[in-house]
């Protein structure tokens, strides 16, 4: 686990950088995600419900930076093993293997992708920022869809009518609203130094 929060990112640039804050940090990030998965919405014509998760885990990658973000969401996967911290509190292995897998480990590169551009300023204005989390759920869609046609027995078009197509407007609306906090993060960072 990485030992100290890059202060190019804001949680760095908040909270004094020691492994102690790092490990609060990567935990609550865990636990934010575990708790934005209980936000959620069951479609009936797909095993994948709208959840918050996306929203925590692109907030994650872009407030801890790639390793730390990284760290979390692979803490979120290893305490929904035997916590119920998935989406409506589900947990086990043939939840973390089952329909949604994929999105799970798509959480961890996502973030890490997400951390990598914040890290590289692609936070601080909405016209970056914006693109850093739609990539971020573009990665978190490379992952989940081809698990989901894998473990559903269909081809990757119906996996993409089932895993993508019903939240890409929910999806757009998280990245929109991630992509106009952090800029105004920064800018409160930034006026409070002052």
């Amino acid at each position: 686990m990485q030992t100290t929060i890059p202060t190019r990112v804001i949680a760095g640039a908040v909270l004094p950088r020691t492994w102690i804050t790092t490990a609060a940090l990567v935990t609550g990030f865990a636990l934010l995600t575990a708790l934005a998965a209980q936000i959620r919405i069951p479609l009936p014509f797909t095993p994948v419900p709208i959840t918050g998760q996306t929203f925590a885990v692109l907030l994650s990658g872009a407030a801890l930076g790639s390793a730390a973000g990284a760290t979390s969401q692979g803490l979120y996967l290893l305490l929904g093993l035997f916590l119920p911290f998935y989406a409506g509190g589900a947990s086990g292995w043939e939840h973390a293997t089952g329909a949604t897998g994929g999105f799970l480990i798509g959480f961890i590169i996502a973030a890490a992708v997400v951390g990598y551009l914040a890290e590289n300023r692609q936070d601080r204005t909405v016209t970056t920022a914006v693109p850093a989390f739609l990539t971020g759920t573009v990665v978190i869609y490379l992952f989940g869809v081809p698990w989901l046609a894998h473990v559903a027995d269909v081809s990757l078009t119906e996996g993409i009518a089932l895993g993508a197509a019903p939240f890409v407007v929910g999806d757009l609306l998280k990245v929109v609203l991630a992509g106009s906090l952090l800029p105004a993060t920064w800018r409160l960072v930034g006026s409070a130094r002052r």
